[in-house]
């Protein structure tokens, strides 16, 4: 018998030893058999879908959740927690028994500004030309005024957004003595029902004192009643954020060493503590390499968590680039995970988005497992849409998707409280939602990785 046979042989006998362990699992014929949250009609499992269902579990995902959005927080690109992030989910992949890599590269310098007012402890963008160092003062608001008229000596200006006028509700401000300038975000007209997150003021000429640009609930927060703040402004430099990847080799024979990839980012933007975009598609990630690293596939499984996606998907687009044309062939597809568990009301569709709107093997796969599933009636898709990871791999001809929780209406319908401070676990995670995510994608990949 040939060397190559023989593991062929055993090779079999062990997958053949994953699907029995499998099926010997206390609870597995209820998972095969039970009707899914919201699904339109009972589920019809194929083995390799009983081998997901039994496994994953939204609960075991939340405690991944609470570590990155409850502990860590903001996880904004190259900053010391984004870089505790990474550590955390290496340190989980590792000890699940994956092949781990932090893949470094290099991300742009920043002002960033931590606010405490009335036990409150908040993070902010700030201008890259104002004033760094600390401050601290009485709050004097102003409103939508576009510029300070009266004395300000030793105060923290507080004033509306107008748009186009930030560089002189900041100049005169600092001109009338103020110590910092913050200026609360507004509303945009394309989406006014989503609620406005922190940015950086541009300014056209710089002003000697910091300058923030406040998050529309920290302007809430401020203005119910916070009578003295303190903040300080840092300017972060020479940053480096890592991609974290984690692999496992096919344990049936992959002559074509093809990979499946399942991804998320689980940077943050600033003041927000990222927990549904994407804190969720990370725990998820996480949850799917427990429940999948001992099944046996035909295909390496890859986990891959994207550093500095709010930046302009640098994290992704890092990874594709350094991938040889023999490298980014053998990717049968990455299935990126992008807010998969929102509690938003009207974010009842799970839609299925692919760049070009056009069907490829990981949105075809999302929606197969849905009709084996029974949760044909939550999806939608494929829609044209990129603005997430899968846009990288799109670009260098591979087969990606990404795959997420939004209204109804259309996939551009988020949450209201989309990058913003109010993104935390609490009140806007469902567990519902995570776990069809979870049998989602796990059993699409799973089903990719067995052929």
């Amino acid at each position: 018998m040939s060397e190559l046979k023989r593991r062929e042989l055993m090779a079999g006998a062990a997958a053949l030893a994953g699907f029995a362990s499998v099926a010997a699992l206390p609870g597995t014929a209820a998972a095969a058999s039970r009707h899914r949250p919201g699904a339109a009609s009972a589920p019809s499992l194929g083995p390799g879908d009983k081998a997901v269902a039994a496994k994953v579990d939204a609960r075991r995902a939340l405690r991944h959740l609470r570590v990155l959005s409850d502990d860590i927080g903001w996880r904004v690109a190259g900053t010391r927690r984004e870089h505790r992030a990474a550590r955390h989910i290496a340190e989980e992949l590792r000890d699940l028994g994956y092949k781990v890599e932090l893949q470094p590269f290099p991300v742009p310098d920043k002002n960033l500004a931590e606010l405490r007012a009335n036990g409150a402890h908040w993070q902010s963008a700030a201008a890259w030309n104002g004033g760094l160092g600390r401050a601290k003062g009485d709050l004097a608001d102003l409103g939508d005024a576009t510029e300070a008229t009266s004395d300000l000596t030793g105060r923290i200006a507080l004033f509306t957004r107008v748009l186009g006028k930030e560089q002189d509700q900041a100049r005169s401000a600092a001109a009338k003595g103020a110590r910092a300038v913050l200026i609360a975000n507004v509303r945009s007209t394309t989406y006014p029902e989503r609620k406005a997150a922190s940015f950086a003021p541009v300014l056209a000429e710089a002003v000697a004192v910091p300058v923030l640009g406040i998050a529309e609930y920290h302007g809430e927060r401020l203005r119910a009643g916070v009578r003295r703040l303190s903040l300080e402004v840092t300017r972060h430099t020479g940053l480096t954020s890592h991609n974290v990847i984690a692999e496992r080799r096919a344990t049936l024979p992959n002559p074509g060493r093809k990979a499946v990839i399942v991804s998320a980012h689980y940077d943050s933007v600033p003041g927000s503590p990222g927990g549904n975009d994407d804190g969720s598609g990370t725990a998820l990630c996480l949850e799917l390499a427990r429940a999948m690293r001992r099944l046996p596939t035909r295909q390496d499984l890859r986990f891959c968590l994207w550093g500095a996606e709010e930046l302009g998907l640098v994290g992704a687009r890092h990874y594709v680039e350094q991938l040889d044309d023999a490298a980014a062939a053998r990717i049968s597809g990455c299935f990126q995970n992008d807010m998969v568990a929102t509690s938003h009301p009207p974010a009842g569709t799970y839609w299925l988005l692919s760049v070009d709107g056009n069907a490829n093997t990981t949105t075809t796969a999302i929606a197969a497992a849905a009709e084996r599933l029974g949760y044909t009636g939550q999806t939608k898709g494929p829609v044209a849409r990129g603005s997430s990871d899968h846009e990288a791999f799109h670009e260098r001809g591979i087969a990606a998707g990404n795959f997420s929780w939004r209204g109804g209406e259309a996939p551009s319908q988020l949450e209201p409280v989309y990058h913003t401070p109010e993104d935390t676990v609490d009140g806007n995670i469902s567990l519902k939602r995570l776990q069809v995510s979870l049998e989602l994608i796990g059993c699409a990949a799973y089903d990719v990785a067995r052929h």
